[in-house]
């Protein structure tokens, strides 16, 4: 962690030597970043979030309060992290069994959206731009821009990268009201037409200026 880096750490929390914190990010009240952690460069992390060691954070990631992010995590740029989501990094726990050198991978790729309170079981992958509602459970791989409600979690459609519904037509097509961009469905796979997934998105689309509520039809 660089001295010279405008890092905005709260006085209560705690970063542990060793930690590898990249320029912009901020961290809040009662949160504790370990050693081993990596948080790249203008994330934040609210209140009482633990960042633990060997877990990695890239670009932009927006955790939110009550988050613990264990080692074997992996979130890569763009990431949201709701309220009190759960991360996990061993299927079988218990106390009495040590697995500390077992710990199970998860990858949450880049522009994925966890809903507050939602599980997710280690040892899957989310998709790019994938969105993890509420309280979801989710125990498998989700493909990119899935939308997975419920629990056990199921894939209930997909969603674009402003996070509006895609409904396709017969051609395999459909265009988010938001930004205007056309995706397209193929054997179960969704890319964007407009704009590669790993390209971060123009200035002008970046900050929404209306509400959720006003694109429903």
């Amino acid at each position: 962690m660089s001295d010279s880096s405008p890092l905005k750490i709260h006085s209560s929390a705690v970063v542990d030597e060793g930690a590898v914190i990249g320029d912009g990010t901020a961290i809040w009240h009662f949160s504790h970043v370990c050693a081993g952690a990596v948080i790249g460069n203008n994330c934040t992390l609210g209140q009482n979030v633990l960042v633990a060691d060997n877990a990695s954070l890239g670009n932009n990631v927006k955790v939110q309060n009550n988050v613990a992010i264990y080692g074997g995590v992996t979130v890569d740029d763009d990431v949201f992290l709701g309220p009190s989501c759960v991360l996990t990094n061993v299927t079988n726990p218990r106390s009495q069994v040590s697995r500390k050198s077992l710990y199970e991978k998860t990858l949450i790729k880049r522009g994925g959206t966890i809903g507050a309170n939602a599980t997710i079981v280690c040892g899957i992958t989310l998709g790019r731009y994938c969105f993890i509602g509420a309280g979801a459970v989710v125990t498998k791989d989700i493909p990119d821009y899935g939308v997975v409600l419920g629990n056990p979690g199921k894939l209930s459609g997909y969603m674009s990268r402003h996070g509006h519904k895609l409904t396709f037509n017969d051609s395999g097509r459909a265009t988010c009201p938001e930004s205007k961009f056309v995706y397209e469905k193929a054997d179960d796979q969704v890319h964007c037409l407009d704009l590669n997934e790993d390209e971060p998105l123009p200035a002008d689309l970046s900050i929404g200026s209306q509400d959720y509520d006003s694109f429903k039809s």
